[in-house]
């Protein structure tokens, strides 16, 4: 049974990609380099919270 569900699950997230490839190559040249500037300012606040929070600067 829980095989059943792993390939249901799977399944699932083969489909999610195939559509946010496709939502990917519609947006514009400044869409995407938006996405990827948030998603590089995510990143680095992550980082510098990670660095707070262990005492480390």
């Amino acid at each position: 049974m829980k095989k059943s569900k792993c390939l249901v699950i799977e399944a699932d997230l083969k489909n999610i990609e195939k559509e946010r490839i496709i939502e990917m190559k519609s947006l514009s040249y400044l869409d995407r380099l938006e996405r990827l500037m948030i998603l590089i300012e995510v990143s680095y606040t992550l980082e510098k919270i990670n660095k707070i929070s262990f005492g480390i600067q």
